[in-house]
């Protein structure tokens, strides 16, 4: 099978931690003061311990977009990775806008990831401006790390990467942006601050499910997926349900009768239309023009569209958006591809790979993971 490589953005902050090494506690606003001290950035060699590896033994399985310069391009020249310039080389010293624009560009052009080297202050930029990208990474770049969207150390970041890459199921996690407040710190004084979240991937921790009677432990994850979806329910969107027994069984935690081969539609917590046809779908969503589809996948095969749910078809797709789209199993069920992607087969290529590459799946109660979609 042809698989669509991962693509990975590269922001990287060439300015971070410079002020760690002459005492200065930070970097924000210090980076003349830092150099008249003597300071010399380690941003190049941490962002080539995470680089390096990756690389190395991922090769093709990874499509690479970054700036060009101190911001991206020239991290990955040295590797022989083969790499997309997006945007233009920013004036030194860079500026936390140049972060800011770079992120911006990247998240346009559709990447899985975005991984980026930093400190609190390169996540603080991060979270204004990362839109659309499944999760980001933090390669530890900075002085201060009070965020949580960091690896622990660039090899991790390396690692992670590589198993996402190759297939492995990862949890997604939203982890908090913090910073500190440098001129309290400076005076001794311990001040952090909240600034948002990113989906972050990391380490999958769940119990291995033992399965008694084949159903009766899904069912019990299936609810909790329920649950989940319920309390993320929209009043004014209009949720399209996909076929199959994972639906089925959310339906039933909403009290409503579900078509088990079909197309269910609901809207504002009531059934409005049974075993939808493609017409009858695109004539509701002429009504509502807000809207959502919840689709599972079949197990053991992995498609989510084009068997069984043909009523899904690339119309009633490009009517609701390939951004208005749940994906939801159970891990279990995930564990039956063996590593291998979720399908899809809509009839129109332009648009199976649109759908195309990794995508957060709800997995239980506020629970989700990235797994990649081919």
């Amino acid at each position: 099978m042809n698989e669509r490589p991962l693509r990975v953005g590269l922001v990287v902050n060439p300015l971070a931690g410079i002020g760690g090494s002459v005492g200065l506690k930070g970097s924000d606003g210090m980076y003349d003061q830092a150099l008249r001290l003597g300071a010399r950035s380690q941003v190049a060699e941490r962002v080539r311990q995470c680089l390096a590896p990756a690389v190395e033994a991922l090769a093709a399985r990874v499509a690479w977009f970054a700036p060009p310069g101190a911001m991206g391009g020239d991290h990955l020249e040295p590797l022989s990775a083969a790499w997309q310039a997006v945007g233009s080389v920013a004036t030194a010293p860079t500026t936390a806008a140049d972060t800011r624009s770079a992120v911006d560009r990247l998240c346009h052009h559709g990447i899985d990831l975005l991984l980026f080297a930093g400190g609190d202050g390169t996540a603080r930029d991060l979270a204004d401006a990362f839109h659309s990208a499944p999760a980001a990474l933090g390669i530890p770049c900075g002085v201060k790390m009070h965020s949580g969207v960091f690896a622990v150390r660039p090899g991790a970041a390396a690692e992670l990467l590589i198993r996402l890459a190759r297939g492995e199921l990862l949890s997604l996690v939203d982890a908090e942006v913090r910073d500190i407040d440098e001129a309290s710190f400076r005076e001794g004084v311990v001040k952090t601050r909240y600034y948002g979240e990113l989906p972050v991937p990391g380490d999958l921790r769940y119990l291995q499910q033992t399965k008694s009677g084949g159903r009766e432990s899904d069912e019990l994850v299936v609810r909790e997926i329920a649950a989940d979806l319920m309390a993320n329910m929209d009043h004014d969107t209009l949720y399209i349900m996909g076929s199959g027994s994972t639906l089925a069984t959310i339906m039933a935690a909403m009290g409503l009768p579900a078509t088990l081969l079909g197309i269910d539609v609901v809207y504002r917590g009531e059934l409005l239309a049974s075993d939808a046809t493609e017409q009858r779908l695109l004539a509701l969503l002429r009504q509502h023009p807000k809207a959502r589809i919840l689709v599972t996948a079949i197990s053991g095969q992995g498609h989510l569209f084009g068997r069984g749910n043909q009523q899904l078809s690339p119309a009633v797709i490009r009517r609701v958006g390939t951004g208005n789209i749940s994906i939801v199993a159970t891990k279990a069920k995930l564990a039956t591809l063996g590593q291998r992607p979720l399908l899809v087969d809509t009839g129109n290529p332009l648009l199976d790979d649109e759908l195309a590459g990794m995508k957060r799946i709800v997995t239980g109660y506020e629970d989700h993971v990235l797994y990649r979609v081919a």
